[in-house]
């Protein structure tokens, strides 16, 4: 009898610590996190930006890892896409909608399944769904959008304020996080959330003058017309040349003073708001680094298409200048992990909320089912698991990365989880029936912006988007033919069968994700009182 409880006990000790070397050597989990970081930003994705270098360092993470070209949101909005990567469910599942909705943090969220797995977990940055992360042990977010510069933060002491640079002082709290922070014992998730490069792009002092040597690349479309497009792409308010201010977006003449009487209700404060935190030693460094831009443009006097390439050079550097600081951040956190010891044993994942429209059809912001804000990068290093430098182009989306997290770390996936783990495809394995199409669909209407809610599917080809409030207003691409989605093909007699077999997927979609969101037309009243409220633009 004692034979056998001595060797049970044997036994449950060998199976105890069995189970402890394999928790060891799961691997860790670093997640940098930035907000409308689109794909043609980074040089690796081989974009129209990639000649101006915005990004060495995520280039390089790309070099030895992996790289998804064909990587979606499901809604192309801050709060949304944040809320669908918490819990790898589409908008209308996790209750998170629009930027005006309230996260349920009660819910069930990866972090607080790799918590039971035995993970320690840590966020640091911008979280934008208010109230008090759960499932993390180790927290310190930005209240809201946050701003760029003195930053206030929320910690689970009360709010507090550091004096410097927002993505430097993020930064700063992943790399205190891996190198003092963290429990040694444990594996851990570390979530490193920038705010930048999100609207009004206010670069570090260091890049303040940054890109003023050289002229950014125009896009294609930057004067793009709209006329082959339903009706909403005509009367949104996201324009550079309508809807950019000189002042508060692009900073002309902007200074901590009384706010200039003619800027629109509507304009994104920010900048203006955060100049009143700025140090002396700050404001100088700002205001002589602009002035010169500043007087510069008064001395050209320009009109017409100029002023609107003037507008276009100045957001697009202050895009890219807050992109390098994001980049240098990711240059730092690979450092720290090889210096530390960590980097053969953790996994790195780069990525946004969404793309950007970077000049892109004329616009900035996001919102829409084109590509351009559809589009967002995900670049993923895992070392032993993934061939370096690979390209995959698999249709993922943001629903997929909560169970490719809990595989990753052995631990059990939810049926109620709606994405698909990427192991292995990340493993270079065959992976037979992966998904041919996505869903998507857009809710924040009416807005800022006022891109009127739609869904729609896409597939490695085509493109079907309906804006179904104002009745029968539908686009579709042939993205092979036309990747700038500027021919509208819908209701063209040569792909009136592919146009209904597409109309059948999306059916099959919202069957599928159990989308039971109202689609309804609105009635003729309203649409015309929207449509009144869009030709006074």
């Amino acid at each position: 009898m004692i034979v056998k409880t001595v060797l049970l006990r044997t036994l449950c000790f060998l199976l105890l610590t069995s189970s402890i070397l394999a928790a060891d050597t799961r691997p860790n989990i670093v997640f940098i996190f930035t907000d409308d970081h689109a794909p043609h930003a980074i040089g690796a994705y081989d974009g129209w930006l990639k000649e101006v270098n915005p990004t060495p360092n995520i280039d390089q993470l790309a070099a030895e890892g992996m790289l998804f070209k064909n990587s979606f949101c499901t809604n192309s909005i801050c709060g949304p896409s944040r809320a669908v990567i918490q819990t790898g469910k589409h908008s209308h599942k996790n209750g998170f909608r629009n930027n005006g909705d309230k996260f349920n943090w009660d819910q069930q969220t990866f972090p607080k399944l790799l918590q039971a797995a035995g993970y320690e977990t840590a966020i640091f940055g911008k979280s934008h769904l208010a109230g008090k992360p759960q499932g993390y042990d180790k927290w310190v977010v930005l209240p809201g959008q946050g701003l760029y510069y003195n930053p206030d933060f929320i910690t689970p002491e009360g709010k507090i304020t550091i004096e410097g640079y927002c993505t430097d002082i993020v930064t700063d709290m992943g790399v205190e996080y891996l190198t003092e922070g963290r429990d040694k014992e444990k594996p851990f998730l570390l979530m490193v959330q920038h705010k930048a490069p999100h609207r009004c792009w206010m670069p570090a002092p260091r890049h303040l003058n940054l890109y003023d040597d050289i002229t950014i690349p125009e896009p294609a479309t930057l004067f793009d017309s709209y006329k082959d497009n339903a009706p909403p792409a005509r009367y949104q308010e996201l324009e550079i040349h309508r809807h950019m201010d000189p002042h508060y977006d692009l900073f002309l003449d902007l200074v901590p003073t009384e706010k200039p009487e003619a800027i629109q209700k509507r304009q994104d404060r920010s900048a203006w708001v955060n100049l009143q935190r700025f140090t002396p030693e700050q404001l100088k460094v700002w205001r002589d680094a602009w002035e010169p831009k500043d007087q510069a443009f008064h001395e050209a006097n320009l009109s017409g298409k100029d002023l609107v390439r003037w507008k276009f050079q100045r957001y697009a550097k202050n895009y890219l200048r807050c992109v390098k600081g994001v980049d240098e951040s990711v240059g730092r956190i690979m450092k720290t992990l090889q210096d530390e010891g960590l980097a053969e044993n953790t996994v790195v994942v780069y990525c946004s909320d969404q793309g950007f429209y970077v000049g892109d059809h004329g616009w900035y912001d996001k919102r829409w089912m084109y590509d351009e804000s559809m589009k967002m990068p995900f670049v993923i290093k895992w070392p032993g698991a993934i061939k370096p430098g690979t390209v995959n182009e698999d249709l993922i989306q943001n629903i997929d990365y909560a169970p490719t997290f809990l595989e990753m770390a052995g631990a059990e996936i939810p049926d109620d989880i709606q994405g698909e783990s990427l192991v292995p495809i990340l493993k270079g394995d065959l992976v037979d029936a992966w998904r041919t199409s996505l869903y998507y669909h857009y809710y924040e209407f009416p807005s800022v912006h006022m891109v009127p809610r739609h869904y729609g599917v896409r597939t490695e080809r085509f493109k079907l988007m309906h804006f179904y409030e104002f009745g029968d207003e539908w686009e579709f691409y042939d993205l092979l033919r036309d990747p700038d989605e500027l021919k509208n093909l819908y209701g063209k007699p040569r792909y009136a069968r592919m146009i209904e077999q597409h109309k059948i997927q999306l059916k099959e979609l919202q069957a599928r994700y159990e989308d039971d969101s109202d689609i309804s037309e609105k009635p003729l009243e309203w649409q015309l009182e929207q449509r009144r409220g869009w030709v006074k633009n």
